[in-house]
């Protein structure tokens, strides 16, 4: 069992990361500043922010419902993502008004003070150097243009987790989708 997509959370760190950035950015270093967001809250705290899947695509790991939700493609939900966002203008995707003010509902002030503290360590890469960097990660399979599903497990043993605690973390994951699909 997974963890619910959080459609509202992930809107709310991609707009604080744009807004971090003046507003635009190319939407591949976006997904890589979401997913190395992901990736250092479930390490440091067992559980991630956004609560996507996570692939391994030729240019390193990538939220996957985040990357449908940037080229459109959900009919049945995606309206917070869209009022909030816009379509990808070529490769960019910009804040719909970015005057603005960011009042997050979702996002804790520890989930926020993390996301800061990612984007000051790799917010002002460029693209490439992230894609780069992110195919160093253990986690990361080369899918010779295709895509490999990467695991809490997959990212818990890469951060160096001990096999007992990776699978208390996996079962407290367990616990939390079950309460999510029971609230659904």
């Amino acid at each position: 069992m997974r963890l619910w997509f959080n459609e509202a959370k992930v809107t709310e760190a991609a707009v604080y990361l744009l807004k971090r950035r003046g507003g635009r950015m190319h939407y591949l270093k976006l997904l890589k500043l979401l997913y190395l967001a992901d990736r250092t809250a479930l390490l440091k705290w067992g559980r991630p922010i956004t609560s996507d899947r996570y692939v391994s695509m030729d240019h390193g790991p990538v939220l996957s419902v985040t990357l449908n939700l940037i080229n459109g493609g959900y009919a049945d939900f995606g309206e917070m993502w869209s009022n909030a966002i816009s379509a990808k203008d070529g490769a960019e995707v910009e804040l719909r008004n970015p005057k603005l003010d960011f009042v997050p509902n979702e996002l804790s002030q520890a989930e926020e003070d993390l996301l800061s503290s990612i984007f000051d360590q790799y917010g002002y890469w460029n693209r490439w150097k992230l894609v780069e960097y992110l195919h160093t990660l253990p986690e990361w399979q080369d899918p010779n243009g295709s895509a490999i599903p990467i695991t809490y497990r997959d990212i818990l043993a890469a951060g160096d987790k001990k096999p007992a605690e990776i699978s208390m973390i996996e079962e407290e994951l367990e616990s939390l989708a079950a309460v999510d699909n029971i609230l659904a």
